[in-house]
């Protein structure tokens, strides 16, 4: 006989891990307890050595499908003569801080059997789950995670669902959500008279097939529905919340109801179906405009996701016709809807009944609400394929976070609090980061306010209080000002790092990489070491040194940040590179202010300068007549990326390019060429075909110059699919492996990441 302490780390709370490890301890014939606790969960076990052993390796290969085990510790015990029988002990708040808790996931077959079984007590109920699916990070407020510590202490459970919960045996057992219509959550429906009468996902169903849009609660917040095939009610969605032009995501029953709209391989497939539910990006078919009118225009990608709460399915299930049984699920259903956060436009996501009777009626004609509270609101994540098969994030959010990202090695903890645009916050802890979830631009004063209680509570479920803080170099950022002032608050460091260097560090930070790189960051714009707008940046990066080594010609930014909302100021800054000054009022007619920039240009007023490839993105889409003003943030690349996937690259692109001495990367060449009036979509192909090729050379070129073989390749840009899928291919034909995000997004989505890493390395060398 042998005894042993186990301390078990990881995702291991919420997952059905006790009784997994009650019902093993069971088949072994081992004595002992297991309990929850601030470690994540503890141990002790009592029997044979050869059944310890066994348990140790089972406990790894047999784990619950959403457990993730990062760590098991054994420590050998005195034999006691009195440890009979096996017990799940209630939960201690002791421990050394190390647990967490899963991120949210789909609705698992198991509830969906249940659900759609007119014999099962739970027959449509909307908040069926489970210790293998439902709602874990947007409802839990502390760790341990126990009822107690969630939005769903003020249920308490009837005598069938309680006896559920306390049976070991059973896949509800500890189900802290665990519910059913006795005692759980309720759906109710109002409109602008009040309360619906009637079943509400029966008239939720209805108003939709009838053109209205409605706000529907889910899992991290509301989202405002209509029938995706309805133009009128997709118009009416677009109007109302001040959306013209940017792509709406839709939600199918499955896949196969997809057909003619988009295509789907084998890994979007999986990704679609996976867990974790989020909008996958995939190619759209010739049909699917016609299909979908006014859904996605102008792009090439469709936003795609699956149903993943009970809530979502009944839904489908209503337009089914209500049938028994789950062989439905596999077959073709008509019923497409848009679903799009619901909130005012640039505000945070609502999770708050009150919030969404308030504020969503000039939105929605009606709300479907529950009366379980949002503790956490959390965006869908929105991922596509990416080269060589790996999933790449364009926001990480329902279903990821707060999972953590291992890094390379430990240290204090740094909470850095990422840039203005697509903001995140990060926290690590020991040898872990934790990336927040989505929580938008900083220009409004909600979404400071959101990053505020964001930063809190991660430390409280954490049980993490930071020694060090990182934040961008620009000093007016409000998530700069906000670490400054907690820094100051806690009397610990603060330090700002360097956006482009953050980009690259995250890279780093999530592939564990800790050798000398080269980082190629492309993106919108970043401020530079030189106080100016950087943006095509090559970088050596050794931990918390960062050298630039090369940069792109810097055009002329006319305006400002009104350049970035009008892409034919770019354009103008392009022929004005080449002393076209004369052309720009004629070639953009349309614009009354362009005589006046064309004369301030030549008289050398402009005095903001950029070495962005975001805004030469723009300028090519000018010049090429695709876009002169936009809509929304990076639209103008969207439709040159657009148009480029749809027509293919040339096979054998000129060289449109020049490499100075001082490392200069001038584009001004391929920019010229487009001017010269190729019809747009071969001039989209040509530019992303020269750009690769350019990108490569110098990068290649560089590379040679310092003894380096590996580029780092991060920022906004390498969410264009096609630059990063060239990049990869030409930087490999020229002997150098590529890096990219794949954990969290390229874009300042990520930078959180990388802004914590390079503090680590600064204060923890």
């Amino acid at each position: 006989m042998a005894r042993e302490q186990l301390t078990v780390r990881g995702i291991v709370q919420g997952v059905g891990f006790r009784p997994f490890v009650y019902r093993l301890a069971g088949e072994l014939a081992l004595s002992g307890w297991i309990r929850n606790d601030g470690d994540g969960v503890t141990m002790e076990l009592q029997g044979g050595g050869a059944a310890l052993n066994g348990f140790a390796e089972r406990l790894l290969a047999e784990r619950p499908p959403l457990a993730r085990i990062d760590q098991v510790q054994r420590l050998a015990l005195p034999e006691d003569a009195a440890c009979e029988g096996f017990a799940i002990r209630e939960s201690s708040a002791t421990g050394g801080g190390q647990a967490a808790i899963g991120a949210d996931t789909c609705v698992c077959d198991a509830c969906l059997s249940e659900l759609f079984d007119p014999a099962n007590r739970r027959y449509r109920y909307a908040f069926i789950n489970c210790t293998d699916c439902g709602p874990r990070y947007t409802l839990v407020r502390h760790l341990p995670y126990d009822r107690a510590q969630t939005s769903m202490a003020g249920f308490p459970q009837c005598p069938a669902c309680l006896a559920e919960y306390r049976n070991p045996l059973h896949r509800r057992f500890h189900a802290e959500p665990n519910a059913c219509a006795h005692c759980g959550p309720e759906l109710a429906l109002l409109d602008a008279d009040g309360p619906v009468a009637g079943d509400a996902v029966a008239e939720t169903l209805k108003r939709l097939q009838d053109g209205e849009i409605i706000a529907i609660k889910g899992l991290g917040g509301f989202h405002l529905a209509c029938d995706a095939r309805n133009p009128a009610a997709v118009a009416r969605l677009r109007q109302r919340k001040a959306r013209e032009e940017k792509p709406l995501a839709i939600m199918a029953t499955n896949s196969a109801s997809l057909a003619g709209l988009a295509r789907i391989d084998e890994l979007s497939g999986r990704l679609l179906r996976s867990p974790q539910r989020p909008i996958a990006l995939l190619p759209k078919t010739a049909g699917c405009d016609d299909a979908l009118p006014g859904v996605a225009p102008d792009v090439a990608w469709l936003g795609v996701m699956l149903p993943y709460t009970p809530l979502h399915y009944l839904l489908f299930h209503e337009a089914a016709g209500r049938p028994d049984g789950t062989s439905w699920l596999a077959e073709p259903q008509p019923l497409l809807l848009v679903m799009t956060s619901a909130n005012p436009h640039g505000e945070p996501l609502i999770t708050r009944n009150e919030d969404a009777r308030a504020l969503l009626p000039a939105l929605a004609d009606a709300v479907l609400e529950h009366n379980r509270d949002i503790v956490t609101r959390c965006d869908d994540s929105v991922l596509r394929v990416g080269c060589h098969g790996h999933a790449q994030f364009l926001r990480r959010g329902r279903g990821y976070t707060p999972c953590a990202i291992g890094l390379s090695r430990g240290g204090p903890s740094v909470l850095a609090l990422g840039a203005h645009l697509k903001n995140t916050l990060c926290l690590t802890r020991g040898s872990e980061a934790f990336l927040s979830q989505h929580i938008g631009d900083l220009d409004r004063v909600a979404n400071c306010q959101a990053l505020e209680a964001a930063a809190e509570h991660l430390q409280t479920l954490l049980s993490a209080r930071p020694k060090f803080i990182a934040h961008d170099l620009h000093p007016d950022y409000f998530s700069s000002r906000l670490a400054r002032n907690l820094a100051e608050r806690l009397n610990i460091p603060a330090l700002a790092v360097q956006h482009h260097h953050a980009h690259i560090a995250a890279i780093l930070a999530e592939q564990q990489c800790d050798e000398t790189v080269l980082g190629l960051a492309l993106d919108g714009v970043g401020l530079g070491d030189d106080g100016g707008a950087w943006g095509g940046e090559l970088l050596l990066v050794d931990g918390a040194h960062c050298q630039r080594l090369g940069h792109l010609a810097t055009l002329a930014l006319p305006g400002g940040d009104r350049a970035t909302r009008e892409p034919w100021r770019m354009a103008a800054a392009a022929l004005h590179s080449w002393g076209d000054d004369e052309n720009i009022a004629a070639r953009f007619h349309d614009e009354a202010a362009a005589p006046q920039l064309a004369h301030w240009l030549n008289q050398g007023k402009a005095l903001t300068r950029t070495s962005s490839l975001g805004r030469h993105f723009d300028a090519a889409a000018a010049l090429l007549g695709i876009a002169t003003r936009t809509s929304f943030e990076a639209q103008a690349a969207m439709r040159l990326e657009g148009l480029a996937e749809r027509h293919g690259l040339p096979a054998k692109p000129p060289r449109l390019h020049r490499i100075d001495a001082a490392n200069v990367l001038d584009l001004s060449p391929l920019l010229h060429r487009l001017a010269d009036g190729l019809p747009p979509a071969e001039g989209a192909a040509l530019f992303h075909a020269c750009l690769i090729e350019a990108l490569a050379d110098w990068a290649a070129r560089t590379a040679r110059r310092h003894g380096l073989r590996r580029v780092v390749c991060g920022g906004g840009c390498l969410q264009n699919a096609i630059l990063a899928r060239g990049l990869h291919a030409a930087l490999g034909r020229r002997g150098l492996s590529m890096l990219q995000a794949r954990l969290v997004p390229a874009g300042d989505g990520g930078l959180a990441l990388g802004q914590a890493w390079v503090a680590q390395r600064h204060f923890n060398p």
